[in-house]
């Protein structure tokens, strides 16, 4: 990693997907990696392993980003790996589609407690060592959802739209700090959610994307690393749609 120092990072929701995808990048790029998950224990660590078997430093730890005390309790486990959590990826999310007149209270703030509250509690975290550390990347994991709007997912675009706003916000707070906060937005992605939709629905979205094909995990995770890295110092509080040209209309 010419120029640029390994620093100790954390991804939500990193057992696979995206999330995976992103743990592997960070990894290769020499930083240590903090691996979330709730339920997928044995993905966890077969990220931990895939990182050890390239070198590199990983650690699984189970936590729900919606609890304040697991939260804090998944930061101290991280110290583990190194004296403070330097780098923050939140990604980890969750989808509950419905028509809002037929969606439920559940419904509805299952999606918020975690896409939008997680981060939250995340970032607030992490941020404690970054300002004091005077340095620290926060990366925030949207969805063009958050940027157009869907049918059956206002309570997911309103998450992800949240974030925008929250991630326009913390930018400002703590620039001065030399911490970046910034917004990814991916489309239509080669997740287990998008490979399981029935074909007629994968043909409509295709028709939408000027690029004609669904984008890799590995191609979010090249646009989180630029964001973390030296490169983009002079970055913060932007939006940045990794959509195969979907969002321009």
């Amino acid at each position: 990693m010419e120029g640029s120092r390994q620093r100790l990072a954390l991804v939500t929701g990193s057992s696979r997907g995206i999330g995976r995808a992103i743990a592997l990048k960070l990894a290769a790029m020499g930083h240590r990696v903090v691996i979330n998950y709730v339920t997928r224990e044995d993905a966890a660590n077969d990220v931990v392993k895939a990182i050890a078997d390239r070198g590199g430093k990983a650690l699984a730890v189970r936590a729900d980003i919606t609890k304040v005390d697991q939260v804090e309790a998944m930061f101290q486990r991280a110290l583990e790996l190194g004296e403070s959590v330097e780098i923050l990826v939140n990604n980890a999310g969750i989808i509950k589609d419905s028509l809002l007149m037929r969606m439920t209270d559940e419904t509805w703030d299952n999606v918020l407690d975690l896409n939008l509250r997680g981060a939250f509690l995340c970032t607030r975290t992490a941020l404690r060592g970054m300002v004091r550390g005077r340095w620290g990347r926060v990366v925030n994991i949207g969805s063009v959802v958050g940027m157009l709007g869907n049918p059956g997912q206002a309570n997911y675009a309103a998450s992800k739209a949240g974030m925008i706003g929250f991630t326009q916000s913390v930018a400002k707070e703590v620039a001065s700090r030399n911490v970046t906060v910034n917004y990814v937005a991916p489309g239509y992605i080669t997740t287990d959610i998008v490979e399981g939709l029935p074909q007629p629905i994968k043909d409509r979205i295709m028709a939408r994307i000027p690029l004609q094909r669904f984008g890799k995990p590995e191609e979010i995770a090249g646009m989180v690393g630029y964001l973390v890295g030296d490169e983009a110092d002079y970055v913060t509080g932007q939006v940045f749609a990794v959509d195969g040209g979907i969002s321009i209309g």
